[in-house]
C-alpha cells in the first residue's frame, strides 16, 4: 500500500490477546515514532469501566497513567542515528531503517467507552492535517482456531480500489460492532481507503498475551507497509507460548481431545483436494461432537458463549 498509511489498533474488545496493541507497540517503538497528538480522556473514557493505573516513574515518584489515545507520526531524521541507544531500549534490536519508514503513522490506545463520532472526528481531523491517504485497523478476535496450527490472518476492506489492488473479498458480516469499524467507516465517509486485518486467537488461551498472534499481524503489517520492522524476542516469546499451551493441553485430556478436533477440522478446510461438500459435512461432524448448539454457530463450547459477539466481529 502506498502513500502514508495509519496504522490502528485499541485495548479492549478488539483486542483478543493483546495481539493488535503488541504489533502496533512493535511499530511505536521500532519505528522509533514521536507522539503528535493524544485526545482528551476526560471526553471520551469512563474511568469505572477503563480504569486509570498508577506506576512509579524513573524517580520513584509515583504516577497516574489515564487511559487515552495518541497518534504518532515519524521522528525527525536530523541527529537520529546518534541518538539511537537512548531511544531504543534493547540494543540488540535494531531500529527499521528503510524507505518507506517515513509514510507510516499509528493510532494506539484504549477503546473510548463515549463519545464515538466525536472521537472518531478528532481523530480523522488529525489524519487529514497529516495527508493520510490509507487506514489500516488491526483487530484481534477470540475463535476457534487451534494454536499448533498458523494464526488465521482475514483481511477486508469497503473500498472497491483497495479490494481490487489486494485481490480482497468484501465483508458480509451484520451485528455488533467495536471502535475500529466505526473509525473505519468514518475514514471512508471523509475520502480515506480502509483496510481491516484481523488475527483469529485461540479461544482456550484468552487470558494470556499471545505473542503467536502479535507475530502473525507483524508479518502481515511488514508486507502491507513494505517496511522491515525487527522481531527481537518475539519470535521465541511465540515459540514459547506454543509449547506452554501444549504443555497444558497434556495435563488436560478434554482439553487436548477439544484441540485435536480443532485442528482436523482445520486441516480439512485447508486441505488442497478440500470441496465444498466435504468442508460442510466436516463443520457439520465438528459441531456434533462438540455440542456446540445451533444457536451458537461460532462453534465455542457452550461455556464461552460469551465471546459469540467478539467472535463474530472478526470477521468485519
Amino acid at each position: 500500500m502506498t502513500g502514508r498509511l495509519l496504522v490502528v489498533a485499541f485495548e479492549g474488545w478488539n483486542d483478543a490477546g493483546e495481539a493488535a496493541t503488541g504489533a502496533v507497540g512493535i511499530l511505536r517503538d521500532r519505528l522509533g515514532t514521536v507522539p503528535l497528538m493524544s485526545v482528551d480522556p476526560e471526553l471520551y473514557y469512563d474511568y469505572q469501566f477503563t480504569r486509570p493505573t498508577v506506576y512509579l516513574d524513573d524517580k520513584g515518584k509515583r504516577q497516574i497513567r489515564w487511559p487515552g489515545a495518541t497518534l504518532y507520526g515519524p521522528a525527525p531524521r536530523t541527529g537520529l542515528d546518534e541518538e539511537l541507544p537512548e531511544l531504543i531500549e534493547d540494543p540488540l534490536l535494531p531500529r527499521s531503517r528503510t524507505d518507506n519508514d517515513s509514510n507510516v503513522y499509528l493510532l494506539l490506545g484504549a477503546e473510548p467507552s463515549r463519545g464515538w463520532q466525536s472521537f472518531v472526528s478528532e481523530v480523522l481531523d488529525s489524519a487529514l492535517a497529516h495527508d493520510i491517504s490509507r487506514v489500516i485497523v488491526l483487530g484481534a478476535v477470540l475463535a476457534d482456531s487451534p494454536h499448533t496450527r498458523p494464526i488465521t490472518i482475514e483481511c477486508s476492506s469497503e473500498n472497491d480500489e483497495v479490494r481490487a489492488e489486494l485481490h480482497l473479498e468484501r465483508s458480509v458480516y451484520e451485528g455488533p460492532i467495536g471502535i475500529l469499524n466505526v473509525l473505519a467507516a468514518g475514514a471512508e465517509t471523509v475520502g480515506i481507503p480502509t483496510l481491516s486485518v484481523w488475527a483469529s486467537v485461540p479461544h482456550y488461551v484468552h487470558n494470556a498475551p499471545s505473542p503467536k498472534a502479535t507475530l502473525a499481524l507483524i508479518d502481515k503489517l511488514e508486507e502491507l507497509l513494505d517496511i522491515v520492522i525487527p522481531r527481537g524476542e518475539l519470535l521465541t516469546e511465540a515459540t514459547a507460548w506454543e509449547e506452554g499451551v501444549n504443555a497444558l493441553a497434556g495435563e488436560d485430556p478434554d482439553m487436548a481431545g477439544y484441540i485435536r478436533q480443532l485442528e482436523q477440522a482445520r486441516d480439512t478446510v485447508e486441505a488442497p483436494e478440500a470441496s465444498g461438500e466435504a468442508i460442510a459435512q466436516e463443520f457439520q461432524r465438528y459441531l456434533d461432537t462438540t455440542g456446540t448448539s445451533s444457536s451458537n454457530q461460532e462453534g465455542i463450547p457452550p461455556e464461552d458463549d460469551a465471546q459469540d459477539e467478539n467472535d463474530s466481529n472478526g470477521n468485519s
